[in-house]
């Protein structure tokens, strides 16, 4: 797509034209706004615009989204888009979710509120030299005051952008972050799981003071196996109990409601046993005859525990031996989670033509880390939700 299109400085005078006299619209305007405002730098022009974020318009004016990215954000609200992360259909697509928002802000006093000039002005000179020599890639960041301490830690799929959004918040935590942050250093992962699992263990190692929500577990609720009085193994999802032991963890009620919904019916449970649904006599299912019958006792109570016991089996680290290989930090690069029965060892970068099948030569790679249960629910809640590039039992 790039190879034969224009050099910004042919279409540079065009951008001028177009833009004239108008308020600049986008989804995250912070981040298009700067590449434009860098491109034209370049060029030794001064171009100044003011901008409207369709983001921070959605926050306000339809507060009860789960995600504001733009893809997620227009399907949940039913707008169609095509061409999906190219120019033009992004564009429209941020077309169609602003003609929404002007139409909810009847009075117009947010879209008035909300009109930004150039956010660069408004940093300190300090923050600017930060977030400029800072990259866009995936990894952990460490943000130090006076002296060196690490006042906070945090990850992201796009560091620059990130920092950015620190430095120009107002919130009462960003402004003393802006207020005392002096460097910010950090480490690329080219892997979120790693930056994930980086950013838990560092935290509860350093102990910043602007992450103190997350120095403790962010899992309130857990799934723990029992049994019915019949002798049926059922799963039930209560308030996160360190003394029992769980098979997985989540961050809300609703997610593991969703996640037992989504177990019972892959591995043929009943939604009766795993307190689902009310039965009385029996389940939904099985009068759609999607369930043999648990319920009311009429299914053998070996043959379903094997199932039950099956799922267990496949969401449990337990006598597992697993490598995660995901992408690494440069294109001919890997990298790889270890997990030896069941407990995670670290993790470790290799090259595409390095054998990893060879434990001993793995090992010598992997960077230790501490096992413990936000990173094993960090690693099962990631597998579950996102793709990684390959796992290997090994």
């Amino acid at each position: 797509m790039l190879r034969n299109a224009p050099k910004f400085y042919e279409v540079a005078k065009r951008i001028i034209e177009i833009t004239k006299d108008c308020i600049v619209v986008a989804h995250n305007a912070q981040f298009d706004y700067r590449v434009l405002r860098t491109e034209f730098s370049r060029l030794g022009f001064d171009y100044e615009r003011n901008t409207l974020c369709t983001v921070e318009l959605s926050k306000k004016l339809i507060p009860d989204q789960d995600k504001y990215s733009l893809g997620k954000l227009v399907r949940s609200l039913g707008i169609p888009i095509s061409d999906r992360h190219r120019a033009n259909g992004d564009a429209m697509a941020t077309v169609k979710l602003f003609k929404l928002l002007l139409s909810k802000d009847a009075k117009k006093t947010i879209i008035t509120n909300s009109v930004k000039t150039e956010v660069k002005r408004k940093l300190a000179p300090k923050l600017l030299d930060i977030v400029e020599e800072l990259p866009s890639i995936t990894g952990v960041y460490y943000m130090h005051k006076e002296g060196g301490d690490i006042v906070y830690i945090g990850k992201s799929k796009n560091i620059k952008k990130r920092v950015l959004q620190h430095f120009t918040a107002s919130t009462r935590k960003a402004k003393n972050i802006q207020r005392e942050v002096i460097a910010v250093t950090y480490e690329d992962t080219g892997s979120e799981l790693i930056a994930l699992l980086k950013e838990s263990e560092e935290i509860k190692t350093n102990k910043p003071i602007y992450n103190r929500a997350q120095r403790r577990s962010i899992f309130q609720f857990a799934l723990y196996e029992t049994k019915t009085e019949e002798g049926y193994i059922s799963f039930e999802i209560n308030k996160t109990d360190f003394r029992k032991k769980a098979i997985t963890s989540f961050a809300s009620m609703k997610e593991g409601k969703r996640f037992l919904e989504t177990i019972s019916e892959k591995y043929q449970l009943c939604q009766g046993v795993n307190g689902l649904y009310n039965a009385s006599p029996h389940c939904f299912q099985y009068r759609i005859k999607e369930c043999a019958g648990a319920c009311n006792s009429e299914e053998n109570i070996d043959v379903y525990n094997k199932r039950a016991q099956k799922f267990i089996e496949d969401h449990s680290y337990k006598n597992n031996n697993l490598i995660i290989v995901d992408r690494g930090r440069q294109h001919d690069e890997r990298s790889a989670i270890l997990i030896e029965n069941g407990v995670y060892k670290g993790f470790g970068f290799f090259d595409l033509n390095h054998q990893i099948t060879n434990l001993d030569i793995l090992r010598k790679l992997i960077t230790p880390m501490q096992n413990n249960r936000d990173v094993q629910h960090i690693i099962q809640s990631y597998l579950r939700r996102k793709r990684v590039m390959k796992v290997i039992e090994i």
